[in-house]
């Protein structure tokens, strides 16, 4: 059984949110290049080293790592292969805890060093704008960002519960749907004690292989050709989503071959079709492209931020109302795939907003 170390470093900024390993950087950057001198120059290492390093690990490990064959790119032997799309599979999986930590360590040394620093926590589901949204904060206004990823349902409760000050969640604005959200968020928003703020407009749909082999383009396609489909958690925002385009279109959730499977994150669910262990999966846009995916558009939604009133102009959301308004901030979530501003800063009435919020409620159907 191989033990796992984590430790982390002091940067001038950080590349991403992934815990590094040097032979997984080696791997992945052969397996990118197509050989070790192109590996090389692509980490900035000498080829001596790599190739070193490369052979040291095939005898710690007793079996080879690559495949070289004359006249052909190198490629990665099925350990190679195996041991590369296990760690980006787990590191995928952890991306919402890592970056969990990233951020409570960045906030303590922050406050370390300057007693004046600004601290919010939030409570959120997964977000990718989010995690840009962090830096730009601290970059702009010394504002650090705790973001804890978990379901939207979840934030909510958390933000009732006093143990945020502020949470993030998504909701489609398509006609049609709203019963199944409704009957998750409305019970925990009030008008007089919440207050929503605006963030901005994201499209979700169907995340899948490059090409789109099985010609998917909506959630019946799935179920008509037994697409292996993985799912997102109870209490996500995307799982209500999904749960409401089943029910649109009177799809039992038994027929989704994959259904009960679920990912933490839309980067987990993303890693998984990239992977090839599943076809298909509900997530947003910038998480497919990240991972050279294709993605079909099923709607629009709208992401908020809620905080209770007594709080909306406490100094850390107001002064993280002032960046979502400024333009630095709408260039930036603008450059990311399927995202756009929408009304961001803005402070908005629940009723006006959320679509769904005077519907007559809707008895729960029976499984």
């Amino acid at each position: 059984m191989r033990k796992v170390e984590l430790s982390y470093d002091f940067a001038a900024r950080r590349q991403d949110g992934w815990v590094r390993n040097a032979l997984m950087d080696l791997l992945h950057a052969v397996q990118e290049q197509g050989s070790i001198s192109g590996a090389a120059k692509a980490l900035g290492l000498s080829y001596r080293h790599v190739w070193g390093e490369l052979r040291r690990w095939e005898q710690q490990l007793g079996h080879p790592l690559l495949v070289w064959e004359k006249g052909q790119r190198a490629r990665l032997a099925p350990l190679g292969e195996k041991l590369l799309w296990a760690e980006r599979q787990a590191q995928a999986r952890l991306a919402p805890q890592i970056e969990a930590l990233h951020a409570e360590l960045e906030r303590a040394f922050a406050v370390a060093f300057d007693d004046s620093a600004q601290v919010l926590t939030l409570f959120a589901s997964h977000d990718d704008a989010l995690s840009l949204l962090r830096a730009h904060a601290v970059n702009e206004a010394q504002l650090h960002l705790d973001v804890r990823f978990c379901g939207s349902v979840d934030a909510i409760a958390a933000l009732n519960a006093g143990r945020c000050a502020l949470a993030g969640f998504h909701t489609s604005q398509q006609p049609g749907l709203g019963s199944v959200t409704q009957r998750s968020y409305q019970p925990l928003l009030a008008t007089g004690r919440h207050k929503l703020i605006g963030f901005a407009e994201r499209s979700q749909g169907l995340m899948l292989a490059p090409g789109n082999p099985l010609g998917l383009r909506s959630m019946a396609d799935v179920v008509r050709r037994r697409a292996r489909f993985v799912n997102r958690p109870q209490g996500s925002g995307t799982r209500l989503l999904l749960d409401e385009l089943l029910a649109r279109d009177a799809i039992a959730a038994g027929d989704v071959p994959g259904h009960d499977r679920d990912e933490p994150s839309h980067a987990a669910v993303a890693q998984a079709i990239a992977s090839g262990s599943a076809d298909a999966g509900l997530g947003i846009e910038a998480a497919a492209r990240a991972r050279g995916l294709d993605f079909v558009p099923l709607l629009q939604e709208r992401y908020y931020l809620v905080c209770l009133k007594e709080a909306l102009d406490a100094p850390p959301i107001a002064t993280l109302r002032r960046l979502l308004q400024g333009d630095g901030w709408r260039q930036k979530l603008a450059a990311l795939p399927g995202y756009a501003p929408w009304r961001s800063g803005e402070v908005l009435s629940l009723k006006a907003q959320l679509p769904w919020w005077d519907l007559p409620p809707k008895r729960k159907r029976a499984p």
